[in-house]
């Protein structure tokens, strides 16, 4: 007597699929590494002003200690049922970016919401629940080959939205990730060259009417124009720059040694703990520990559209490549400003900068990358309607 083919669902039940141990320990990695270099350099300042030395990195410990809790929570959600909450979990990060402008300003920026604890930043959990959006209205094709002009649409509607309010705080780090993570998914759902490029050069005449009309904050257009000639203002945003490249360069091979950095020790170079974090890495562990640090996170994309292959549905897939998609554009123009070749633009780099909000978003997008991992096909590079 003939029997049924199992299912899908059946076939991976039945294999009892477990979480990408890679990519939890990568991230695990990381964050401890992140700790060490915060602790380094903040120590010393801390010392200075006779408060406790590891105080600073103690209270990252918190966050990552909530942002491992959050990659365990959101690693046993089944990715798929975002779909049906995804209204209102869109609906809710409009109304926290915009509820940032009921706050005062700080440093010149209104990108924070006061809460118990620590300050909440929208901006950064806006990442994750587009990418999770971008992926939702890209898998709803009827040919899973072919991008059609009304899905760019609504995509570019539903990413310019957050990002017009992100960019208006301002913050145009964060606002830039999300055009290219836009790009990056597009690509991998399969949009033609021809949308690309008309994407790409509508982005490029974009950015010249924003200069030629002045659309840019003044700190973002000299953060640019800084960036072209570091000379053009040496004692102001062109100080960080050269210290950043003055510490990273005395580090040469292998570092002057793990708390030995005079750059670091003495706060020569500004938010060294924060967008900064990757001068501390080259000046006390030199070019051997930058390179490490760069192979840790290529491993860690790696894993990311290794999981993207292995998804479940065209869903899973390109969250998955949006995931990496962000990842590798923090990790660039971080370092990438560090040594001069991408301009200042406030990215902090994943898993290492001081910060609870990005932390934590970060982690929530490595926990739905996981999730995704957990219910991937039994079968490799095969898709379910």
């Amino acid at each position: 007597m003939a029997t049924a083919a199992p299912s899908l669902t059946a076939v991976t039940d039945r294999r009892g699929n477990r979480p990408d141990s890679i990519l939890v320990s990568m991230v695990l990695l990381l964050s401890g590494f992140g700790l060490l270099m915060i602790y380094s350099a903040t120590r010393f300042g801390l010392e200075r002003a006779e408060q406790i030395p590891t105080g600073t990195m103690e209270r990252q410990m918190i966050f990552v200690t909530a942002g491992l809790i959050a990659v365990g929570l959101f690693s046993l959600i089944d990715y798929r049922e975002y779909r049906n909450f995804l209204p209102l979990i869109y609906g809710a990060i409009i109304l926290l970016l915009f509820a940032v402008f009921l706050f005062p300003e700080v440093n010149g920026a209104r990108r924070w919401i006061p809460i118990p604890l620590f300050n909440l930043q929208p901006a950064e959990f806006a990442k994750p629940v587009v990418i999770v959006t971008m992926a939702y209205v890209l898998s709803q094709s009827k040919n899973p080959d072919v991008v059609g002009w009304r899905q760019i649409t609504q995509i570019l509607v539903l990413a310019g939205l957050p990002a017009g309010l992100i960019l208006l705080e301002p913050d145009l780090g964060t606002t830039l990730t999300i055009p290219f993570v836009m790009l990056v998914m597009l690509f991998a759902a399969g949009a033609s060259w021809k949308q690309l490029t008309t994407l790409i050069g509508s982005g490029v005449i974009a950015v010249v009417a924003a200069f030629r009309f002045d659309l840019l904050q003044d700190h973002q257009e000299r953060r640019i124009r800084v960036f072209l000639d570091p000379d053009l203002d040496p004692q102001g945003m062109g100080f960080q720059l050269r210290q950043s490249k003055l510490a990273i360069g005395s580090g040469q091979l292998t570092g002057k040694g793990l708390f030995e950095g005079t750059q670091t020790n003495l706060a020569y170079v500004p938010e060294s703990e924060t967008d900064f974090i990757f001068t501390a890495v080259g000046e006390q562990l030199g070019f051997v520990g930058g390179v490490i640090l760069v192979a840790a996170f290529l491993v860690l994309i790696w894993r990311l559209l290794v999981i993207a292959a292995h998804a479940r549905d065209r869903f899973g897939s390109l969250i998955a490549v949006g995931v990496a998609g962000m990842l590798v554009f923090h990790v660039f123009v971080n370092i990438g400003m560090t040594v001069g070749i991408a301009p200042v633009t406030g990215l902090p780099l994943p898993f290492l900068s001081l910060g609870g909000s990005f932390y934590l978003a970060m982690a929530i997008s490595i926990g739905i990358a996981n999730s995704i991992w957990l219910k991937r096909s039994p079968v490799p590079d095969r898709l379910e309607p």
